[in-house]
């Protein structure tokens, strides 16, 4: 097996030593063995963790892409593939929505009247449903409420919010562009645009935007999904330890 130093590891991808001894430091590559005199020494199960660690990151965010990463290295597969199954689930749910929203742009271009004739469902959420289904917070959505993005009917009696089906629509729309930067000023614009016949050339252009976006993801996904496959083969062959290595005995450099 090749022994290769943290500079090797380093230039292939055009980052710092230190960088690599951090990866390794939050368990996203497995440990290095040791020389005698404390020198770290890599095989190419290290280059193909790092190459899979750096492949996932625009697929699927740092936070994510560490704890696959960590899975992975403990011997944890399933949980692994559990969180990369819940990535590939979030971007399917954005493109749905995306869908979506631009089906009913594309009503409300050619039908001006079609807010007001289009049928209601009858299905409603709470406050606490809409949050568990969003996956934030209530507060989150009196936030957006404030920001005029959600604009609830109130329970007569009660005074609790209910959201109809316009409300719910209009909340994934803020969650998807939430994630993608949108400041909540924006995603008001966007949502009222929605509401209404008018002005929906800035919420085409915001959409196709996000639509790109998606599409890049995908692509980084697919390239995370290879890199990761292979680093999983040496896993299997048995070429990764994921337990403390013991220091090896022979000199070397740094």
């Amino acid at each position: 097996m090749d022994h290769l130093r943290p500079t090797d590891l380093a230039r292939e991808h055009g980052i710092s030593t230190q960088a690599v001894r951090n990866y390794e430091r939050d368990g996203c590559i497995p440990l290095a063995e040791r020389t005698a005199s404390g020198y770290r020494v890599y095989t190419e199960a290290h280059a193909a963790a790092l190459r899979a660690y750096l492949a996932l990151i625009p697929a699927h965010g740092y936070a994510v892409s560490g704890q696959i990463m960590r899975a992975l290295n403990t011997g944890e597969l399933d949980a692994a593939l559990t969180a990369v199954d819940r990535s590939h689930a979030q971007l399917l749910r954005d493109r749905g929505t995306l869908d979506a929203v631009g089906e009913a742009v594309a009503h409300l271009t050619t039908n001006p009247d079609a807010a007001a004739q289009a049928p209601v469902s009858s299905e409603t959420f709470s406050i606490g449903e809409l949050a568990h289904r969003l996956g934030v917070t209530a507060a989150t959505l009196r936030n957006w409420e404030a920001a005029g993005i959600l604009v609830p009917d109130r329970a007569p009696v009660t005074g609790h919010r209910t959201y109809g089906a316009p409300d719910i629509r209009d909340a994934e729309l803020a969650h998807l562009l939430r994630r993608g930067g949108y400041q909540l000023d924006q995603i008001s614009t966007v949502v009222q645009q929605i509401r209404t016949a008018g002005g929906t050339q800035a919420l085409s252009a915001a959409l196709d935007d996000w639509r790109q976006r998606l599409t890049v993801r995908g692509l980084a996904m697919l390239n995370a999904s290879v890199q990761l496959a292979r680093y999983t083969a040496l896993l299997d062959t048995g070429e990764v330890s994921l337990t403390p290595p013991e220091p090896l005995t022979y000199p070397d450099t740094p």
